[in-house]
């Protein structure tokens, strides 16, 4: 067995991790790792796998649309995963490091170089790719972007002070060290690196006491983003499947009633191509003990061409892209009165 199938299988269970693996068309260079010592590109990997296997667990679109590809024969092609994170003017959020801070201290280690900056200007933020150096087609990409508090209003900054001023760092000292280990360029004891991985994958979720629903709709009239991490924190929030067409994808989806994007987003260059399906709404707690529907997170789809300078796979993205897939997570409307306490 390979080494990242131990580990998904040893981090999600003999079932769960089987059953994701099987989702996930996995280049067999990464599965052909095996042995007592884990390759910082093996972990990612099985990083990766674990947070596909959250996803699916939030995202019933995504998971109707992966069972459906899998019946028809065909596997996932992960191709990027994306996550969204607050930039206050100074200092640390929370306890946890500012910004994409909180997880450059990852990434980096594990083998993540960021590739491009892509600014977001209409919403306030800032998205960077990171793109892994050993596999750069074969492990997903993250999108990870930033909002920037000192963009909005001094009431707005409050607000967001009081809600992610409280997040904790879910990383402890075990979890540093193994990444300490894969940024001095070390292999990583199998044992050690399972230990590890399930904290490490639990950076990947909301950090920060639930927030009051007075500041929620605070932040809601001023950003949907900032709405969106104050009650789905640093979560994945999407997925995406990398298909050969998406537009035919697209209109067959829309033609079987999936919750779809109306337009196509297609970069610059025409070379990238992208769509989602609209967020899935979740269930949510409040400061003040009830449980609201908001909007959650989502399953993408994109189409990407062979670049002709290098001959390569074009792994951009694009900030007009980028934005309007940002509006599947649009949640002005989706924050329900009080529904459960």
């Amino acid at each position: 067995m390979s080494s990242i199938e131990r580990l998904v299988i040893g981090a999600l269970g003999e079932t769960d991790g089987r059953h994701t693996l099987a989702m996930l068309d996995i280049a067999p260079a990464l599965l052909a790792e095996s042995g007592k010592d884990v390759s910082r590109g093996a972990f990612a990997m099985a990083m990766n796998v674990a947070l596909f296997h959250d996803l699916m667990a939030r995202v019933p679109s995504g998971d109707v649309y992966v069972r459906d590809s899998l019946a028809d024969g065909r596997r996932i092609v992960f191709d990027h995963g994306a996550l969204r994170t607050i930039r206050f003017p100074d200092g640390p959020t929370g306890e946890l490091p500012g910004g994409e801070d909180a997880f450059t201290r990852i990434f980096l280690p594990l083998g993540y170089k960021m590739a491009a900056i892509y600014p977001l200007d209409r919403l306030k933020m800032t998205g960077r790719a990171y793109r892994h150096i050993d596999h750069p087609d074969a492990i997903p990409q993250f999108f990870l972007s930033e909002l920037h508090v000192d963009r909005f209003n001094p009431e707005f900054e409050q607000a967001a002070q009081r809600v992610f001023g409280t997040s904790r760092d879910p990383l402890d000292n075990a979890a540093k060290a193994v990444l300490d280990r894969f940024a001095a360029g070390e292999a990583v004891a199998f044992d050690v690196a399972l230990a590890a991985l399930p904290t490490i994958v639990a950076a990947f979720n909301r950090q920060h006491a639930p927030p009051s629903f007075a500041d929620y709709q605070l932040l809601l009239s001023h950003s949907n983003e900032a709405a969106w991490i104050a009650t789905e924190g640093n979560a994945f929030n999407h997925a995406t499947d990398r298909v050969p067409d998406v537009a035919t994808l697209a209109q067959r989806l829309k033609d079987e009633d999936r919750p779809m994007k109306e337009r196509l987003e297609i970069s610059a260059s025409g070379r990238v191509r992208q769509t989602a399906f609209r967020a899935d709404s979740v269930m949510r707690p409040f400061a003040d003990g009830e449980t609201r529907q908001v909007s959650g997170s989502f399953f993408e789809f994109i189409s990407r061409d062979i670049d002709p300078e290098t001959g390569l796979i074009d792994l951009a993205f694009d900030t007009g892209n980028a934005t309007g897939i940002f509006a599947m997570t649009s949640a002005r409307d989706s924050a329900q009165e009080g529904t459960t306490r």
